[in-house]
C-alpha cells in the first residue's frame, strides 16, 4: 500500500455534529453547528467546542459564558447542515428548521428539545489556538430523552440515530462492532 504525504492538517474523523445552542439576555437564542468537538474530563466532566471568532455564536459564548452541546441525529441532519451555513445574524434558526427550545436547569441558554440529549456548559476557560478559539467548559446538567430509557432506568443512547461528521459529509454510524474492553474479555465456558 502506497501514501501521499499531505502537508500539516487535521484528518481526525468522524467526529460528532453537535449543535450548540446559545442566547444572549434579551435576545433570541441561536443554534451554531460544530464539529470540533469533544470530551475532556470525566470527573469533573468538561467538554470543549472551538469556533471561529467571526462567528455570530462566539461573542454570545464568550460574553455569557454559557452554551448548550445538543447531540444530533439522522432526523435532524438538514436541520444540523442549516445552523452550520446560516448566520444568527439573519435568520432565527430555531424558527427556520422548526426546533423547540428547551429551558435549561442551570444556565440561561436553551436546549434543542428535538435532540436527544442536551448537555448544558459554562465556560471554564478560553485558549486563543489559531483559526479557532478552544472554549473548555464543565458540564453542569445533561437531559436525555426519556423515549429512549428502559424500564430498568438504562439509557439506550445508540438507539436515538446519532450521526457524525465525516470529510464534509453526514453519516450514520452504523451497527455495532464490539462493546468497550470485548478484545480482552475471556470468553465463558
Amino acid at each position: 500500500m502506497s501514501k501521499q504525504i499531505w502537508k500539516a492538517g487535521n484528518m481526525v474523523y468522524p467526529l460528532p455534529a453537535v449543535m450548540v445552542s446559545c442566547q444572549r439576555p434579551g435576545e433570541k437564542a441561536n443554534i451554531i453547528t460544530v464539529a470540533w468537538t469533544g470530551t475532556v474530563c470525566t470527573n469533573p466532566a468538561m467538554l470543549y467546542i472551538s469556533v471561529r471568532p467571526e462567528r455570530y455564536s462566539y461573542g454570545i459564548i464568550r460574553e455569557t459564558g454559557e452554551f448548550v452541546v445538543n447531540l444530533t441525529t439522522e432526523k435532524l441532519a438538514r436541520a444540523t447542515d442549516f445552523c452550520g451555513v446560516r448566520s444568527g445574524r439573519d435568520v432565527d434558526k430555531f424558527k427556520e428548521m422548526h426546533l423547540t427550545e428547551e429551558p435549561s436547569v442551570q444556565i440561561s441558554a436553551p436546549g434543542i428539545a428535538e435532540c436527544p440529549v442536551n448537555i448544558e456548559c459554562r465556560v471554564k476557560e478560553v485558549l486563543e489556538l489559531g483559526s479557532h478559539h478552544m472554549f473548555l467548559a464543565d458540564v453542569l446538567q445533561v437531559h436525555v430523552d426519556e423515549d429512549y430509557m428502559d424500564e430498568k432506568g438504562k439509557f439506550h443512547l445508540n438507539d436515538t440515530g446519532l450521526m457524525a461528521y465525516s470529510h464534509g459529509e453526514y453519516k450514520a454510524l452504523g451497527e455495532s462492532l464490539g462493546t468497550f474492553g470485548y478484545s480482552v474479555r475471556k470468553k465463558r465456558k
